[in-house]
């Protein structure tokens, strides 16, 4: 998926579930759509993200690192 990061064991990326989840798609929808994920796939994907935001850091134009 051009290095995108997935479900392990799919092609689905973590950005589409994301995506869906940001349109108001519920879990539920998502599953049904999707019956080969699992709930923890869900949760997996949601901490992924988490974790990814988590090492960003910030510079202001004044040089400033948060």
């Amino acid at each position: 998926m051009f290095g995108k990061p997935v479900i392990k064991g799919t092609r689905i990326t973590v950005e589409l579930i994301l995506r869906k989840l940001s349109a108001g798609k519920t879990f539920a929808e998502i599953l049904t759509a999707h019956p080969h994920l699992m709930i923890e796939d869900l949760y997996a994907a949601a901490a992924f993200a988490a974790d990814y935001l988590a090492q960003e850091e910030i510079v202001f134009a004044d040089g400033i690192h948060m």
